[in-house]
């Protein structure tokens, strides 16, 4: 069974949904042989690198609201978040650009350590609260990894190298009418849009299974929570 997620590295949402998809497969009371591909979706092409203000700051100022408004939102995510077992601290997350992040990402696939690298960075940014729109940033992390530091220098020194993949991914997203993430692709036959609940992701993995239906589809009858370039709900 091959699974295709669009995700976005500072989207709170995308950590969730993958986390409860992960949950999905451990349930599953058949074994499946599973491949997933990440793909990427930058929530904002054009955000510049952290600017100092943390996540409540952001959100405050781009939706006009109060930091406390900002913080009962986040609240809110971080509940659902900790319901699965993450950690969000958002009181010290760094937002900023993740193009390099998604680039490097593209080189961690090249290695067949995709999953794991996003693993890494999404622990990073949301418990973590690391700047991934920092170069030194991102040699530190992958360095511990045990990426190979000069390719990964050679990569963040030239901002060719792995971004037509990058482009690739998020014009396959806008053919898909992807406008939020994250978003998930099972054998090119069946989707479900956002965070769904497990049991959403147990229906997609049970109709893949048994290969009822040869069109894509969208399992989901009502919005999951995902983010997209302005909001996460």
């Amino acid at each position: 069974m091959q699974i295709e997620i669009w995700s976005d590295f500072v989207c709170p949402f995308c950590y969730i949904g993958k986390t409860r998809l992960e949950q999905a497969l451990e349930r599953f009371p058949q074994k499946l042989d599973v491949s997933i591909q990440y793909k990427s979706f930058e929530l904002d092409p054009n955000a510049a690198k952290y600017s100092g203000k943390n996540i409540h700051e952001s959100l405050a100022a781009k939706y006009n609201m109060t930091i406390d408004q900002a913080k009962q939102a986040n609240q809110q995510i971080g509940e659902q978040a900790k319901a699965l077992g993450l950690d969000f601290v958002f009181d010290t997350m760094k937002p900023g650009n993740t193009f390099d992040a998604h680039r490097l990402s593209k080189y961690a696939a090249n290695l067949n350590r995709e999953a794991e690298y996003v693993d890494t960075m999404l622990y990073h940014y949301f418990t973590l609260s690391k700047d991934l729109s920092d170069k030194e940033t991102l040699q530190s992390i992958t360095d511990e990894l045990g990426f190979d530091q000069q390719e990964v220098k050679r990569i963040l020194d030239d901002n060719t190298i792995h971004s037509e993949l990058v482009r690739q991914d998020e014009a396959e997203a806008q053919k898909l009418g992807v406008t939020g993430v994250p978003f998930f692709v099972f054998n090119k036959k069946y989707a479900v849009s956002g965070a769904q609940p497990i049991e959403t992701f147990m229906q997609a993995l049970e109709k893949v299974a048994e290969e009822e239906n040869n069109q894509l589809e969208n399992l989901n009858l009502q919005q999951g929570s995902f983010c997209d370039g302005d909001h996460c709900k």
